[in-house]
């Protein structure tokens, strides 16, 4: 009996986020059987990019690099958002016991540690970091 319908119950939706949450996390194919994988882009069509290469097309916003992305972005992972607002010696702490690398460590060193920030993008500008613009 067909239905009316083409969407999915709950458990058919957990189940195909099940099966394609490999790759989207590891930004490559993950099966074996090569029957199983995705087809690449045709020629008239634009390439498929996760990243996996350290590009990121289209994925810089306007006003920053790819290495600004990418700091912004290790500083971030360390810091996480429950910890703002924060001063900086606050968020120099939190990396601190997070086990940040060096590099993210000197960054935080330079920011003002009596000073108080709301959110990253201030942390960031703090730094000299570009800021990012979304509208």
């Amino acid at each position: 009996m067909e239905r009316g319908s083409d969407k999915h119950s709950a458990r058919m939706d957990d189940a195909l986020e099940h099966e394609t949450r490999g790759m989207m996390t590891a930004g490559r194919d993950t099966h074996a059987e090569e029957w199983k994988s995705a087809e690449p882009s045709g020629e008239d069509q634009p390439a498929v990019d996760l990243s996996g290469d350290g590009s990121l097309h289209g994925g810089v916003p306007d006003g920053m690099t790819e290495a600004d992305v990418e700091e912004r972005s290790t500083i971030a992972q360390y810091l996480g958002k429950e910890v703002w607002p924060a001063t900086g010696a606050q968020l120099l702490a939190v990396a601190q016991g997070r086990q940040a690398p060096d590099a993210v460590l000197v960054r935080l060193r330079q920011l003002r540690a009596d000073t108080s920030y709301t959110n990253l993008q201030e942390a960031w500008s703090s730094l000299g970091g570009t800021e990012s613009h979304r509208f």
